[in-house]
């Protein structure tokens, strides 16, 4: 049985002991983070499965799914050498651009909340913008790692793609997943030396579209004022953050107790994905915010690390990318939910009700251990000089 279980669960197998300090400790704070989210999902999400679908557990088993789905590919990506793994991400990268586009195509898109960001696939919907982020990180760390050693041509074509890309996730429309994506990339492009004169030509003109954005949609601009002052409109657009406001507040020192929020019963809306903190906060009070903020900045400390460790230079932007898109947009999560930033359409990593979510995120921490696995000196082959390794469209 164990044979089998360490295909699923590197835990499980015995070589986890030779890995790097940084490896195991991101691992095994992946699962708790992972199950913290779990758990949380199963309270938030059982009143609504009970109302709509007659069975309390309905979002908990299709996020189990996502969840398998996740590990099959964190168990392939922590195995192999990130050298093998790289060779499919332009591939993947264009896919996934096409299939952002195909959202705007009516008949083909699918509708919620006013934005199509989602390709119906059955009774599950396949959501680009979200699946594209583990391999838009390696992509990204090795254009701009091999930024001077690549052919012009080569370049642009890449940020064209790039650009393709940001555009097609807004006309969803997304500004918020947007504005993360074109946020992770410039701070790799930063951390890849770039020339500052282009990096800040490339802020303006980001600046500029999200401006231009919010003028063209007034939910945007919404948003933003009623972050200012939601008591302007408290029954209508001021609602969703004076709810979570309450049911932070609610929880007091140590909380509700689990499955004792009382906001998530058809008060707080959207309280399995977007505000999901929330019913956290409810339920486990001041203590629990802090602990679950403290795993996160441990995480994030991790990965900073393992990106100093880091001998090779597209080995850390790895790192630094996948630490902005789990930290970084864990942290946004939060600060939406407490009213310390504009309402997003950001879900909590390893919380908000997703499979697409769910498994883009068991991705993105498998690309950080196998980097942390490889930024080992007895672990790393010294892959860049592989011959056998050759990057596609370069």
């Amino acid at each position: 049985m164990r044979q089998y279980l360490k295909y699923l669960f590197s835990i499980f197998d015995s070589q986890v002991k030779h890995w790097t300090i940084e490896a195991r400790l991101l691992q095994w704070l992946t699962w708790v983070w992972l199950l913290i989210g779990l758990v949380t999902l199963v309270s938030a999400s059982y009143p609504e499965g009970v109302i709509e679908h007659n069975d309390g557990f309905y979002s908990f088993k299709r996020q189990l799914l996502g969840v398998a789905v996740g590990l099959v590919g964190f168990q392939a990506i922590v195995r192999q050498p990130l050298g093998k793994t790289l060779k499919l991400s332009p591939w993947l990268v264009l896919l996934m651009v096409s299939l952002i586009f195909l959202t705007l195509v009516p008949g083909l898109g699918k509708t919620t909340y006013g934005a199509s960001r989602w390709i119906g696939v059955g009774s599950f919907s396949l959501q680009p913008s979200e699946l594209i982020k583990p391999f838009l990180v390696m992509q990204a760390a090795y254009l701009f790692a091999k930024w001077k050693r690549l052919d012009g041509t080569v370049r642009g074509v890449w940020l064209i793609v790039f650009c393709l890309m940001l555009i097609g996730i807004l006309k969803q429309p997304n500004l918020s997943t947007t504005a993360l994506c074109g946020m992770s990339l410039w701070l790799m492009a930063v951390a890849a030396q770039l020339p500052w004169s282009q990096l800040l030509v490339t802020a303006f003109g980001g600046l500029s579209l999200a401006t231009i954005s919010v003028y063209l949609n007034p939910y945007q601009w919404d948003r933003i004022n009623f972050f200012v002052n939601p008591w302007i409109d408290p029954q209508n657009k001021g609602y969703q953050l004076i709810q979570s406001l309450l049911a932070i507040a609610s929880g007091g020192w140590g909380g509700s107790g689990f499955g004792l929020s009382q906001q998530k019963l058809s008060y707080l809306p959207i309280r399995s994905t977007d505000f999901i903190f929330a019913v956290y906060a409810e339920e486990f009070g001041f203590v629990g915010s802090i602990l679950l903020l403290l795993l996160i900045i441990v995480y994030g400390t991790l990965a900073l690390r393992v990106a100093v460790k880091c001998r090779d230079r597209l080995q850390q932007l790895i790192a630094i990318g996948v630490m902005v898109f789990l930290v970084g947009q864990s942290l946004i999560n939060i600060g939406v939910a407490t009213g310390s930033l504009p309402t997003t359409g950001l879900p909590l990593p390893f919380f908000s009700y997703g499979t697409n979510s769910i498994i883009a995120s068991l991705l993105l921490a498998a690309l950080l251990i196998r980097v942390a696995k490889e930024s080992d000196r007895g672990e790393i082959k010294d892959w860049k000089k592989n011959k056998q390794f050759s990057h596609p469209l370069t």
